[in-house]
């Protein structure tokens, strides 16, 4: 399952990709976007920024820090006013979100 992403500002989008691929699951040594922990990305044309993410379990162990982490970094990036980061476990993660590139890093493939 690929993101879901809503935006005007494609230059801005990227550079949010860019940014929550430097997010690693602790557990896990792939980023949460090549994971597809990113369910969605919605930028405002005001540069307002949600998304919509989850996490491999409801009892991963970085439920606290993860999404903190990510949530942290889109703040910091130049360009958006602000984030709002909804944890979702609906639909249920599975290893078939994951992109080829994590699955070819995990051994899946």
């Amino acid at each position: 399952m690929a993101a879901i992403i809503k935006a005007t500002n494609t230059e801005l989008a990227q550079r949010i990709i860019d940014e929550i691929k430097t997010c690693f699951d602790p557990e896990i040594p792939v980023d949460v976007w090549e994971l597809g922990l990113i369910y969605e990305i919605n930028l405002s044309d005001e540069n307002n920024l949600g998304i919509v993410m989850t996490l491999t379990s409801p009892n991963c162990p970085a439920a606290e820090s993860l999404p903190a982490e990510v949530e942290g970094k889109l703040k910091e990036l130049a360009g958006i006013k602000s984030v709002k980061l909804d944890l979702t476990f609906e639909p249920t993660w599975d290893k078939n979100m994951m992109s080829e590139v994590a699955q070819l890093e995990l051994g899946f493939m």
